[in-house]
């Protein structure tokens, strides 16, 4: 008998089409693309990048379009091959294409090339209107008559242009208006649509598409649909056994190990009101089956740089957004992204993720291990006057201290950080966090701790604050490669003893059975000096 073929991994894929004739795996989603068109006309979808949207968008249009055979065995192969099914002509408008570096002319321009695109794929004609809005209007209108049928209009990254500009508010506003105008054409076009699906990664709230578009349905917090995009564990079970079984080989670890580590890794993302869905960003599980190794890769297809420039620009730390309480109504509208706090901004670029709050409201935390290790990275590299350089040095010593149990060489790592990091813009970072927090810690030792678990974290450490015992609580657990340092810091203030301190770190450790639940912990006590800014005592078993 022959063996069956191994399904090629989709990485990158978002043609539902390609996916399916060219012999990748589809996770079928295609149970909510049918529940959607049987309930309601007008949706709005809210994910991060790299999440599957497109690719939703792609199997909505295959849906419509009447490519019956490419649905054989999905669960829309009953739609398809229902008594009254009838094909619609598709608009499908995508616009990440839209060009936002040639000013506000530019961008209606390639808007007005966008839409005559898709009436070319039509083969519908337009006017030579340069007003895109009335482009589109024309479109909608002039494909439903040509076809005798009601269109469908699947607009995917609805806001791209405009979150161009997050961090450029004057702008912002003007490409704002140019899409709010744009989509008004919908609406004024009901009469010739069938269905419309929007997708993005923020929601307008001011002055926005929801002004226009007001009987829109957004689903991007249903229960009922917080699985349409992104694997949940199930999926990954039951769609990539092969190879989940060839890396456990390559990895040298079971199955059931091997989904252990990549559910601390990259699974956590939540979306619904609940926050009970957890699923797996899509691309980095792919490339994590494809390179057979754990790394940052959702975090490296993004504007790092930028988010790295705006935790700086506000003084803000990766810390500070640990289980950060939110209301149910900040979750649902979080506002415009270059208006929104923080933590609006963060939520919706897809950096933190809904959790159970402790009342009836809701809290955001880092989703995964992957995107607090790299968030970490980041803001620290961006925190050091020799980049590079410096990062680097200090993140190989670290690691050589962490497993070969030198505490000489991790304290050296420790203080060439230190050196590296101009402190005086973040003095306030400390203190806004220890607000959210409620940390009761002076400011700067706050900030130090904090600068050290951060860069732990990037180095891909596993690191843990506040650990809570039957006494107290611990500054920072450690564990790499087997090894577990229990760390308390103390600051030496205005001339105070820098040994007595580191001592009296340590023995805070021992008298509070911080590192009573841990095997063969390594216990270290460290002093930093607030004037030097360096350890320049310690105290370890």
């Amino acid at each position: 008998m022959e063996a069956k073929k191994k399904l090629k991994l989709p990485a990158g894929i978002q043609t539902f089409e390609e996916i399916i004739n060219q012999g990748y795996v589809y996770v079928d989603k295609t149970q909510y693309l049918v529940n959607l068109i049987d309930t309601g006309k007008i949706y709005f979808l809210a994910r991060p990048r790299r999440f599957g949207k497109s690719l939703t968008v792609s199997t909505f249009d295959a849906l419509f379009s009447g490519e019956k055979k490419l649905f054989k065995g999905l669960y829309a192969e009953e739609f398809v091959n229902r008594p009254d099914y009838q094909p619609s002509p598709v608009i499908r408008l995508d616009m990440s294409k839209v060009t936002t570096d040639r000013g506000i002319e530019g961008l209606y321009e390639s808007m007005q090339n966008l839409t005559r695109a898709a009436a070319k794929k039509l083969n519908v004609e337009l006017s030579e209107t340069q007003l895109s809005g009335d482009l589109l209007g024309e479109l909608i209108a002039t494909a439903a008559n040509k076809y005798n049928q009601k269109v469908v209009m699947l607009i995917d990254e609805y806001d791209k242009p405009y979150t161009d500009f997050f961090n450029d508010s004057t702008m912002a506003e003007t490409v704002r208006k140019a899409l709010r105008n744009y989509y008004s054409q919908i609406k004024a076009a009901d009469e010739y649509i069938r269905f419309t699906f929007f997708t993005g990664i923020s929601k307008f709230t001011r002055m926005g598409v929801f002004s226009t578009l007001n009987t829109m349905t957004d689903i991007s917090m249903s229960p009922k649909y917080a699985e349409i995009c992104g694997y949940t564990e199930d999926e990954i079970t039951c769609y990539f056994p092969d190879y989940l079984e060839e890396t456990a080989s390559y990895m040298k670890m079971s199955v059931y190990e091997l989904i252990e580590k990549m559910r601390y890794y990259y699974n956590g993302f939540s979306f619904d009101r609940e926050a009970k869905a957890r699923l797996y960003n899509p691309h980095s599980t792919l490339l994590f089956f494809q390179d057979m190794s754990f790394a940052n890769f959702w975090i490296e297809t993004g504007t790092s740089k930028v988010i790295a420039d705006f935790m700086k620009d506000r003084n803000l730390t990766v810390e500070q957004f640990i289980d950060y309480p939110v209301s149910v109504d900040f979750v649902r509208s979080p506002g415009d992204m270059d208006k929104t706090p923080p933590e609006g901004f963060l939520y919706q670029a897809g950096y933190l993720t809904l959790r159970p709050g402790k009342t009836d409201d809701l809290s955001l935390d880092y989703p995964n291990t992957e995107v607090l290790n790299a968030m970490s990275e980041m803001v620290t590299q961006n925190m050091l006057a020799y980049k590079d350089e410096s990062y680097h040095h200090c993140r190989a010593d670290a690691l050589d201290g962490l497993w070969n149990k030198n505490s000489k060489i991790l304290i050296g790592a420790f203080n060439r950080l230190l050196a590296s990091i101009p402190y005086d813009d973040y003095e306030s970072a400390a203190r806004q966090g220890m607000s959210n927090k409620k940390v009761d810690m002076k400011p700067q030792e706050w900030l130090f701790r904090n600068a050290i678990q951060s860069f732990l974290q990037g180095c891909g450490v596993m690191v843990a604050s506040e650990v809570h015992t039957n006494k107290g609580r611990a500054d920072l657990v450690v564990s790499y490669r087997g090894n577990l340092w229990v760390i308390e810091i103390k600051v030496a203030r205005d001339g105070s003893n820098a040994n007595r301190k580191a001592k009296e770190a340590y023995r805070q450790i021992i008298k509070n059975n911080y590192a009573a639940p841990y095997t063969n912990a390594i216990c270290l006590g460290l002093c930093i000096d607030d004037k030097e800014r360096q350890i320049t005592a310690s105290f370890s078993s």
